[in-house]
């Protein structure tokens, strides 16, 4: 049974931190994107380096006080925040935003656990490097809660997901210890991985407090498109053939329904659309390449020999850096706008490339039973991943569905669990999902998670109540 961080706890610690470490409780540190939780705290904490992140830890294990780790605030699956329960600590890492090191001839940043993923993307671009991690929340998303919940974006097809670009952490355990994995390496078979088994952990098993980041170089040509579609089948037969003329070169490969852009002529008008009518489904594909080769003429290529095909029927290509931000700023416009519309039920969810149209034809059958929706669906098709997000019909809004809301996402993750796919893609598990989990979880899995739970952290204060159900 855990204790909540009170008045008595705080004085503990007051001995223990300088005054700089405490924050008031303020709203920003108890709310999540979407509105569906608010969190409580006792104590809000901002330690400026590794040792006093250990220092909390060891007070909080001592008095029982569970710890929330605290990033950007950004993600979408409540981890970040504990709604009931004991008070606990809040525990920022606003404070540890410095890079700590660059090697561009090793193609490796060292930051800390703090710092804002545009400013370590800029660090990298100033080392004539590229960090490749990209999404929508780059300007405010930290290094540590992007590896906590091993975050995924527009860059997954070629570069990976976070996972893919971390070589080592910095970490304190839930005893309180520190490890030092900062190692840049690429081969280390020294027993089991402890970067692995905290990347994607969201706080559970301890608080990353820095990074050793693959970084990569800047292709020498970007060339961005938009291209219209005949359908996700016709989407997957481009993509096959993007990949073959350009030879594992293509960054990213976007799909996105029509219903997106009518989301932003409803609530962006300013943001003009890129193709007249729009398409019913088109993709905004991206490809980096070396020196010597064109983008825009590989882009040409793949336009006239996918037109043969008739997989695709208009498009347009980026011929400046202007037009290609235009292109990604209404990509990246297109979940601002859902947040304006306002969801019922949004699912970020992965199948099989093969078993994408299959979803995505069968998946509104699945909800037809609780009403009359319309469906934005969206994504990085290239590594399988979709936002397949419920909204309801003109007029009305989600709160007219809240009742159905549970169903439809059961009858949703039931189709993707049944199509060899993941609940989870790339926004993790957090406490919104944590009954997925359970539902959809491999046994054997979900046994060995409770006993490294257990090993780990026995008295259960590292997140409590994320990933895996308390107690």
């Amino acid at each position: 049974m855990l204790n909540p961080a009170d008045a008595a706890f705080r004085e503990r610690l007051a001995r223990r931190l300088p005054a700089a470490a405490f924050r008031p409780v303020a709203p920003a540190y108890l709310e999540e994107p979407r509105g569906r939780w608010q969190g409580t705290a006792g104590l809000v904490l901002a330690p400026a380096s590794a040792e006093e992140v250990a220092e909390v830890v060891r007070a909080a294990a001592e008095a029982r006080v569970g710890i929330v780790p605290f990033g950007g605030g950004t993600g979408l699956v409540g981890g970040q925040i504990l709604p009931e329960g004991p008070a606990p600590v809040i525990l920022s890492l606003e404070r540890m935003r410095a890079i700590r090191a660059v090697h561009p001839e090793e193609n490796v940043l060292i930051a800390e656990a703090g710092a804002i993923l545009a400013d370590v993307q800029a660090a990298a671009r100033e080392a004539g490097r590229q960090f490749p991690l990209s999404l929508a929340s780059e300007g405010s998303a930290r290094i540590g809660g992007l590896l906590a919940t091993n975050a995924g974006g527009s860059g997954v097809l070629r570069y990976g997901n976070a996972r893919d670009l971390c070589l080592g952490l910095e970490a304190v355990l839930p005893d309180g210890s520190i490890w030092h994995g900062l190692k840049r390496l690429r081969k280390d078979n020294t027993g089991y991985d402890l970067r692995d088994l905290l990347i994607g952990a969201e706080g559970t098993l301890g608080i990353i407090t820095a990074a050793v980041l693959r970084l990569h170089p800047v292709p020498a040509g970007v060339g961005t498109a938009l291209l219209a579609v005949a359908s996700p089948e016709a989407a997957l037969r481009l993509l096959a053939l993007a990949n073959d003329l350009a030879g594992g070169c293509v960054s990213a490969f976007e799909l996105m329904h029509r219903t997106g852009f009518d989301f932003l002529a409803e609530t962006m008008p300013e943001l003009r659309a890129p193709l007249e009518g729009p398409p019913e489904w088109s993709v905004l594909v991206e490809v980096g390449l070396p020196a010597g080769l064109a983008p825009d003429a590989l882009l040409e290529t793949l336009f006239e020999t996918a037109a043969e095909e008739d997989l695709v029927a208009d498009g347009v290509i980026a011929r400046s850096e202007a037009q290609r931000a235009a292109l990604w700023r209404v990509r990246e416009a297109i979940p601002e706008a859902n947040r304006l519309i306002g969801a019922v039920s949004s699912h970020d969810i992965s199948v099989p490339l093969g078993a994408i149209p299959e979803f995505i034809e069968r998946a509104p059958a699945a909800i037809a039973p609780f009403g009359d929706f319309r469906i934005n669906c969206f994504g990085h098709v290239g590594d399988g991943n979709l936002h397949w997000n419920v909204f309801p019909a003109p007029g009305r809004s989600r709160a007219d569905h809240e009742a159905e809301r549970d169903a439809i996402k059961r009858a949703v993750h039931d189709l993707v669990h049944a199509l060899g796919g993941s609940v989870s893609a790339e926004h993790g598990i957090g406490r919104l999902k944590v009954a997925d989990l359970e539902r959809y979880g491999e046994p054997a899995k979900l046994a060995a998670m409770r006993a490294i739970k257990r090993a780990l952290d026995p008295l259960g204060i590292m997140n409590p109540g994320a990933v895996l159900a308390a107690g």
